[in-house]
C-alpha cells in the first residue's frame, strides 16, 4: 500500500510542477494588460446640488445614500458624455443600480461602480466576488472615476453596442432598452429599472449641460491644464527600455512621446531618480 502511494505522490508532484512552470511561462510571455491612473482632476458642479436640493424638498422620502452618490459622480458623468456621447442619465443611472448606490462590496473595496469584469489578459488590480458564478475575478481601480472611464470605453470598444450610438444623445430610454437589446444585462427588468432611477431622481436634467461651457470651466478650473484620461497598458518586452548612461526621465519621455509624469506613473516613480541598468515601462 505504501509503494503506490509513494508513486502517485511523485506523480502528482511532476504534474504539478509541469503545470506551474507552463503558466509562468505564458505570463513571462504575456504579461497583461493593466490601467494606468493619473489623479482625478477638478470638475465644476453641473447643478446637482440644485437639482437635488429641490428633489428632496419635493419628495422628502428619496432615498439620501441615492442623492449623496448623484452629488457625487454627477459632474464625472458629464464629463463622459461630453468625450464618450453616452447619455449622463444613463451612465449615473447604471452606477447607482450596479454599484448599490455606491456602498456594495464591489464598489467599496475596488472602486469598481459597473461590475467590470478581468476579462482575457487583464493582469491589473484584481478582486474576487461572487457574482453569476462563485469568486468571479473583477478589475480593481484606484480612482471611482477610472470605472466610469473603463465603462465607457467599455460600450465604445464593443460591436454589440454600436448601434446605440445612434441614438440621440437626450434619447435615454432607447439608451436604456437598447443595452438590454445589446446584451449588457440578462435581467428583463434592466430598462425598466434604470428607468424608473432616472425619472425618480431627474437625472436627464444632467443631458441637457452644455458642452461648450462646462469643458470651459473644466480648464478654468484646473489653470488651463488639459486632463489625462486613465491609459490601457499592455505590458510586453518590446515596451520596456534600459537606462543608460546619461539618462534623464526626461530625455527618455521625449523619445517615446510620452510625459515624464506619465512615465512615472508606469514605473511607481516617486521622484525623477534613475539608475543605470534600471528597466522601464513607456509604452
Amino acid at each position: 500500500m505504501r509503494l503506490p502511494f509513494l508513486l502517485f505522490l511523485c506523480v502528482s508532484l511532476f504534474l504539478t510542477s509541469c503545470g506551474a512552470s507552463k503558466k509562468k511561462v505564458i505570463n513571462k510571455k504575456n504579461p497583461g494588460v493593466v490601467i494606468i491612473e493619473p489623479e482625478p482632476i477638478k470638475l465644476p458642479s453641473v447643478n446637482q446640488d440644485k437639482i437635488i436640493d429641490r428633489l428632496a424638498r419635493k419628495n422628502p422620502s428619496l432615498n439620501e445614500i441615492t442623492l449623496n452618490y448623484i452629488r457625487r459622480y454627477a459632474p464625472i458623468a458629464v464629463k463622459k458624455m461630453y468625450e464618450f456621447k453616452i447619455p449622463a442619465s444613463i451612465t449615473l443611472a447604471q452606477g447607482i443600480l450596479e454599484s448599490g448606490r455606491g456602498i456594495s462590496e464591489l464598489a467599496l473595496k475596488s472602486n469598481n461602480h459597473f461590475g467590470i469584469k478581468c476579462h482575457t489578459g487583464w493582469e491589473g488590480e484584481r478582486v474576487y466576488h461572487d457574482d453569476d458564478e462563485s469568486g468571479e475575478c473583477f478589475r480593481k481601480y484606484i480612482y471611482p472615476e477610472t470605472s466610469y472611464n473603463d465603462h465607457s470605453l467599455f460600450l465604445t470598444q464593443r460591436r454589440r453596442y454600436a448601434f446605440l450610438f445612434d441614438y440621440n444623445v437626450m434619447d435615454y430610454k432607447s439608451w436604456a432598452y437598447g443595452l438590454q437589446k445589446a446584451g449588457y444585462a440578462t435581467d428583463r427588468k434592466y430598462p425598466a429599472k434604470l428607468l424608473k432611477i432616472i425619472d425618480d431622481f431627474n437625472l436627464h436634467e444632467f443631458d441637457k449641460i452644455k458642452e461648450e461651457e462646462y469643458l470651459d470651466q473644466i480648464k478654468e478650473i484646473n489653470d488651463g491644464k488639459s486632463f489625462e484620461n486613465p491609459v490601457l497598458i499592455e505590458k510586453i518586452s518590446k515596451n520596456h527600455y534600459d537606462v543608460k548612461k546619461g539618462d534623464t526621465l526626461y530625455s527618455i519621455s521625449r523619445a517615446y512621446n510620452i510625459t515624464v509624469n506619465l512615465l512615472k506613473k508606469l514605473n511607481d516613480l516617486a521622484d525623477n531618480t534613475i539608475s543605470i541598468g534600471q528597466r522601464l515601462l513607456v509604452k
